[in-house]
C-alpha cells in the first residue's frame, strides 16, 4: 500500500482524543452540576443523587472487560458506534425521566453505552498504532478527559441548565453523544494498521527491524486468565482502585463550595482549572512514561492528588478564591496521571495480544473505587452534614495507593521481545 503523506495514526489519535472528551464530559464532569438541580426540583436527597453516579461508575467497570474484549475479537470500528448510540438513549430516558428509579436506569444504560466510547476501547486502539511512543500517543489522547471540564462544565453549568433546564441539557448531550461519535467512528476508526496495510508508528516496510519488532510486540503477551493469575495485575488494579475513590471529593467540590458561600462562578472554575490541569497532566506522564518506569510516574502523579485533597480539606468560608484554585491546580494534575501510566502499567507488564481484555478487566476495579468514593461520601455527608471526615478519609486511601504501585513486577511468564 502507498504510504500517505500524513501517518494515518495521527487521525486515530484525534478521533481517539474527541471521544475521550465527550465520554468523560457527558457522564464524570457534567454529573454534578445537576446535583443542585435536581435536588431543588425533585427534593432527592444527595445520597439519593449520589448513588446514581454510584450506578454509573459501576456499570461503566462491570461492562468494561467485555468491551475490551469485544474490541480483541471484533475491532473497535464495531464497538464504539453501537456504544454511542446506548449512550444517546439512555441521555434520552433521563430527559423525560419523572421518578427516581427513572434517573437509575438512565445512568445505567449511559454507563453501559460509554464504556464502549472511552478509555478502554480508545487505549486499546492508539496501543496498537503506536509502539516507540507509546506513552505519548496515550498522553495525547488522554487530554480530551481532562479538557472535557473545559469545554462541558461551562456548557452545562452555565448555559444548558440555566437557560433550558437539566431536562433538555440531558436531551442536548444525547445529541452530542449519538450525533458526534457514531459518524466519526464509522469513518475514522481503525483498529489496528494491519488493516490498511501499514505499521505503527509510520513505519515503512523498508524498515525490516523495526517492523519485526512492531509485529511481535502487537501478537506477543499474556492472556487474561494468565494475568489474573499475577500479583502484578492485583497490585495495578487494587492501587487504581483506592486512586480512584478520590472521585469522592471531585464529585463533591462543587456542592460543596456553594453550601459554603463561594460564588457559582468560583465554583465552576475549580473544575475548569482542574481539566486544564488534568489535560496538561496527561499529556506530561504519557511523555514521562516514555522516559522512566510507569510504577514512578504513578507515584507522583498519586502524591499529587493527595496533596491537592488535603489542600481542599483546610478550604473553609473564609479562605480566599486562590485556595480553591491552588487545589484545583494541583489535584488536577495529579489525577491527570491515572490513564497514561495505567495503560502504560498494563502494556508493559502483560503485553499488547490481549491488552484490550486485561485493561478492561483492570477498568473494573477502577470503576469500583470511583462508585465507592462519592456514595461513601454521599452518605457520611447526609449522616454528620459535613464533608470534613469523608474528605480525610478518601484523602487515605490515595495515600495507601502509593506502595501498592511501588511494588508493581513484570511476571516472569512474560517475556518481550525487547527485554
Amino acid at each position: 500500500m502507498r504510504k500517505p503523506r500524513v501517518f494515518y495514526g495521527y487521525w486515530i489519535l484525534a478521533a481517539c482524543f474527541v471521544f475521550c472528551i465527550i465520554s468523560a464530559g457527558c457522564s464524570l464532569v457534567s454529573f454534578s452540576l445537576f446535583v443542585t438541580p435536581l435536588q431543588a426540583d425533585l427534593g432527592w436527597s444527595r445520597t439519593e443523587i449520589m448513588a446514581a453516579f454510584t450506578i454509573l461508575v459501576l456499570f461503566t467497570g462491570l461492562t468494561a472487560p467485555f468491551a475490551g474484549r469485544l474490541v480483541d475479537r471484533y475491532g473497535a470500528k464495531r464497538v464504539i458506534p453501537l456504544g454511542a448510540l446506548v449512550a444517546a438513549i439512555g441521555f434520552v430516558l433521563l430527559s423525560q425521566m419523572s421518578s427516581l428509579w427513572h434517573y437509575y436506569v438512565g445512568y445505567a444504560v449511559i454507563g453501559v453505552g460509554l464504556t464502549a466510547v472511552g478509555q478502554v476501547t480508545s487505549s486499546c486502539v492508539v496501543s496498537h498504532w503506536f509502539v516507540k511512543h507509546r506513552g505519548l500517543a496515550i498522553g495525547i489522547m488522554s487530554m480530551g478527559l481532562g479538557l472535557s471540564g473545559v469545554i462541558f462544565a461551562p456548557l452545562v453549568a452555565v448555559y444548558l441548565i440555566p437557560n433550558f433546564g437539566w431536562s433538555h441539557a440531558y436531551l442536548a448531550m444525547a445529541v452530542i453523544t449519538g450525533g458526534l461519535v457514531i459518524p466519526l467512528a464509522l469513518s475514522v476508526i481503525r483498529t489496528r494498521p494491519a488493516e490498511m496495510g501499514l505499521f505503527p508508528d509510520g513505519m515503512e516496510t523498508a524498515d525490516l527491524a523495526d517492523t519485526a519488532e512492531a509485529n511481535t510486540s502487537a501478537s506477543q503477551g499474556l492472556a487474561l486468565k494468565a494475568a489474573l493469575g499475577t500479583s502484578a495485575f492485583w497490585l495495578i488494579s487494587a492501587s487504581v482502585m483506592l486512586n480512584h475513590t478520590h472521585l469522592g471529593v471531585v464529585q463533591n467540590a462543587f456542592p460543596h463550595l456553594t453550601d459554603m458561600g463561594f460564588p457559582i462562578g468560583i465554583s465552576a472554575s475549580a473544575i475548569g482549572i482542574g481539566s486544564i490541569m488534568s489535560a496538561v497532566s496527561v499529556f506530561f506522564f504519557g511523555w514521562l512514561c516514555d522516559r522512566i518506569s510507569a510504577k514512578f510516574a504513578c507515584t507522583v502523579g498519586l502524591s499529587l492528588t493527595a496533596l491537592g485533597i488535603l489542600i481542599f480539606i483546610n478550604i473553609d468560608a473564609d479562605s480566599p478564591a486562590i485556595m480553591v484554585w491552588l487545589y484545583s491546580f494541583i489535584v488536577g494534575f495529579g489525577i491527570g496521571s491515572w490513564m497514561p501510566t495505567m495503560s502504560m502499567l498494563v502494556s508493559n507488564s502483560f503485553g499488547m495480544a490481549h491488552y484490550g481484555s486485561i485493561f478492561g478487566m483492570a477498568s473494573l476495579f477502577q470503576h469500583i473505587g470511583a462508585a465507592a468514593g462519592p456514595l461513601v461520601v454521599g452518605y457520611l455527608y447526609d449522616s454528620m452534614n459535613s464533608y470534613h471526615w469523608a474528605f480525610i478519609i478518601i484523602l487515605a486511601l490515595v495515600v495507601l495507593a502509593i506502595p501498592l504501585v511501588l511494588a508493581v513486577r513484570r511476571p516472569a511468564s512474560y517475556h518481550p521481545a525487547e527485554s
